[in-house]
């Protein structure tokens, strides 16, 4: 049985609960009414709701501050959770601020891994390990998992060792050991995932070794099955707080009940409509049943917000307000009323791309009627990472300096530099680097060993790598599943780089060619890692981004160049990042592009989870809006390229919850053929009024796009090899003509306009497209 000394749990206490009894408290007079209820509401359960940009964290330290200054609790009978080792440093550091001396004796303020860690030691024997355990980082997890993937005969390029990690991650969050794994997930893995578990968790105990999940599950067997080692944590942690309630998942929402069933002093600080993790685990269900939990809980709303402007404010309250499963609260502000949220379409990608730049720096120069932004106050916040491609392309084209937050930049990513040095060496068989970078990605079986037989043949020889692969295999210096590999690879490289002459053969297809027949998308379709769709995305969009180049060459040319002349001097820059990585962060102006049905809400969320997956969907667009203090600027595109193929898009739906009297319109007119989302109840008149009123926003883009309105479409996308076969095909619609479109369904055509066709929807409405994008109704198969 292990040993707990009470004189360890309270080692570092530093101040006396006499010493501190005595201090006045001048820190609550810097609270707003609600902060201070939250702070003084010291005794039972309590539910600090806390809207973005209300203080929480200020209330959340002053409150253990509360507890310490008036001897309410000694530093070490405190526990305070946080998720990142940032959040538990700025709280011990503001706590100690606060009270006017270093707070040293908080041994139990810090992430919930971190605790664990310390409460794991003290109680090893309990689950059969040592109390000097090591922790595995994930290499070292994937790698154990590969070796009993083998073991049991599974072919691990077809169930690779990553996508079993984050089955057994994603049962370990939930708090499931091998012998509780629901009978309905038994199908995981081929049916072999719960064994596979099983073997996973003998072989730790015999390293000796945990994982980040057993850190929690652990503890949580160990107070579920030990009543005095829980009773005695229940007795010594006597106050409770919790930070970011609701991120947390099932197995960390546990291990806090269990701490708090005795005395029930518990405080959880948390905003459900930012909960965006369910991907990993996070369940707002924890923070929406709080009061079912904790009968008579005190719950407080923090609803005075410190950071945006009321248009910002309620255009997010009003996106919201959609979202069934929500506690439900409204953020208010004394800052002046400020500028409405910015709502603006464009016809395709690119084009948003070159607005936003031009608006950047127009904003910088303070242009727009409004103070001068310096870069380090703007960010761009994306729903997919692969959107981030046509930014970054823009921004080094015109120099305007930039960061990617929480990834690296899209040149720099793996599967990028993977697929661009295959390009490379189809242009340049002697590029020995992006040789060595491929040969064997996708696996070919070719080892250290068979590499370093190319290179040494290649070197006797005087030749490039590729043309010492090619002697390596006449001669028979490399034998097996890996010559036969090698052979074809040489083989291929060679009939690609002929293909580049291939005048019926556009540049795009080839180097979609390149990717499949080298197997590289293959591989990355077979992986079941959560990041394969995102890589697989990425390649899309980079050979989408071919489209605007000559050939080959000349955007591999392109991509040195800018990644070239790239300076890492320091100084003001953009930043760019994902909606989940801007969760904390704010900004004076905030761009949002790329709001439409698909991309956001994400249709693989949609897909995989339905409603839930929509409302989590709107939380992340909540989040976003609310990272802007000054100025919210929402875009979207009539047309993306999609699997290479234009498709149009439909604006967001998200966009039609935003409040029209707090959004500012600037969409041509005709880009949807009249009033959609926030102008939805103005019909088309009213949008039409409000870009006219637009004329008056004098950025390049935005005359450029009312020069162009009278030239082209403007859902059309820029011209393209297919031009002359869509122009053959327009006369082929005639007036009263029934038709279908993909996303607007069947109508029948009332207009023609060039290669516009105004129709009239059964379920959307009256709405101009391109004539490329219908089809007659006849024709549409079943």
């Amino acid at each position: 049985m292990s040993s707990f000394d009470e004189s360890d749990a309270f080692e570092g206490a530093s101040l006396s609960a006499r010493a501190m009894a005595a201090r006045p408290m001048p820190y609550l007079d810097d609270l707003n009414p609600e902060q201070r209820a939250a702070v003084e509401a010291l005794e039972g359960p309590v539910l600090m709701l806390a809207g973005a940009g209300t203080g929480k964290t200020k209330a959340l330290t002053t409150r253990i501050v509360h507890l310490l200054n008036t001897g309410t609790a000694r530093p070490n009978e405190i526990l305070a959770v946080t998720f990142t080792n940032k959040a538990a440093r700025e709280m011990k550091m503001r706590v100690g601020r606060t009270l006017g001396e270093a707070i040293e004796g908080m041994p139990w303020l810090g992430t919930f891994h971190s605790i664990c860690v310390k409460l794991l030691r003290r109680h090893a024997e309990l689950v059969d390990l040592k109390s000097n355990f090591t922790i595995l980082d994930t290499d070292d997890q994937i790698r154990l998992l590969k070796q009993l993937i083998r073991a049991a005969g599974i072919d691990d390029k077809r169930w690779p060792a990553r996508a079993l990690a984050g089955v057994i991650d994603n049962w370990k969050n939930r708090a499931w050991t091998p012998d509780n794994v629901p009978a309905g997930e038994a199908g995981a893995f081929d049916g072999k995932g719960v064994a596979l578990y099983k073997q996973y968790q003998i072989r730790l105990r015999e390293l000796n070794a945990v994982d980040f999940g057993d850190l929690l599950l652990h503890m949580v067997t160990i107070f579920q099955s030990h009543e005095d080692i829980l009773a005695q944590y229940q007795r010594w942690f006597r106050y409770i707080l919790v930070d970011e309630y609701q991120d947390t998942n099932v197995a960390q929402y546990l291990w806090l009940r269990l701490l708090a069933g005795g005395h029930k002093n518990i405080c959880c600080v948390g905003d459900d409509d930012q909960s965006i993790y369910g991907w990993r685990g996070a369940e707002v269900g924890n923070i929406l049943r709080f009061e079912k939990d904790f009968p008579g809980a005190t719950v407080i709303r923090l609803e005075q917000n410190y950071r945006s402007t009321p248009h910002i404010l309620a255009a997010a309250g009003g996106v919201i307000a959609g979202n069934k499963g929500r506690l439900g609260k409204e953020l208010w502000t004394e800052a002046p009323e400020g500028e409405k949220v910015r709502l603006i379409g464009h016809w395709d990608g690119e084009e948003e791309a070159r607005w936003i730049g031009e608006e950047i720096e127009a904003m910088q120069r303070g242009t727009r009627g409004m103070r001068a932004f310096g870069l380090d106050d703007m960010a761009i916040l994306v729903r997919a990472s692969h959107q981030m491609r046509a930014f970054e392309d823009r921004f080094l084209t015109i120099g305007l300096p930039y960061r990617v937050i929480g990834g690296p930049r899209f040149y720099e990513r793996m599967e990028i530099r993977d697929a661009m040095a295959y390009f490379r060496l189809v242009v340049s068989p002697s590029d020995d680097l992006a040789f060595e970078r491929i040969v064997n990605t996708p696996k070919r079986g070719l080892g250290d060993k068979a590499q370093q037989t190319i290179q040494r043949i290649a070197r006797e020889n005087g030749v490039s790598l590729l043309d010492g692969a090619a002697l390596a295999v006449e001669q028979g210096a490399i034998k097996g599943k890996g010559a036969a590999a090698l052979g074809k690879l040489v083989v291929d490289l060679s009939r690609w780089g002929r293909m580049t002459g291939d005048a019926d053969l556009s540049h795009m297809e080839l180097a979609e060619i390149i990717l499949d027949e080298s197997g590289y998308t293959e591989m990355w379709q077979n992986d079941k890692t959560p990041e394969a769709p995102g890589r697989l995305e990425n390649l899309k969009e980079l050979v989408k981004a071919l489209e605007q180049f000559e050939n080959l060459g000349g955007f591999l040319e392109h991509v040195s160049l800018i990644m070239d002349n790239e300076s890492e001097e320091q100084g003001e820059k953009v930043s760019i990042m994902t909606l989940h990585a801007a969760k904390g962060l704010e900004f004076p102006a905030v761009f949002l592009p790329g709001w439409e049905d698909g991309l956001f809400p994400s249709q693989r969320s949609m897909d995989e989870s339905g409603l839930k997956g929509v409302e989590e969907e709107r939380r992340l667009a909540y989040v976003g809006i609310t990272r802007a203090e000054e100025i919210c600027t929402i875009s979207f595109a009539g047309n993306r390229r999609v699997y290479g193929q234009w498709q149009s898009q439909m604006p967001s739906r998200f966009i039609d919850e935003l409040p029209e009297e707090h959004v500012e319109v600037l969409t041509p007119p005709d880009l949807y053929g009249g009033g959609y989302g926030a102008a939805g109840g103005m019909g088309q008149s009213g949008l039409e009024q409000m870009a006219a009123e637009a004329n008056v926003y004098n950025s390049p883009g935005w005359r450029r796009m009312q020069s162009r309105a009278g030239e082209r479409p403007l859902s059309q996308p820029r011209e393209s090899k297919s031009s002359v076969i869509d122009a053959q095909a327009i006369s082929s619609h005639t007036m009263g003509e029934r038709v279908f479109h993909q996303k607007f369904g069947y109508g029948a055509v009332i207009g023609i306009e060039g290669d516009k066709l105004e129709i009239d929807f059964e379920k959307a409405g009256v709405k101009k497209v391109v004539a490329r994008f219908v089809t007659g109704a006849d024709d549409v198969p079943f």
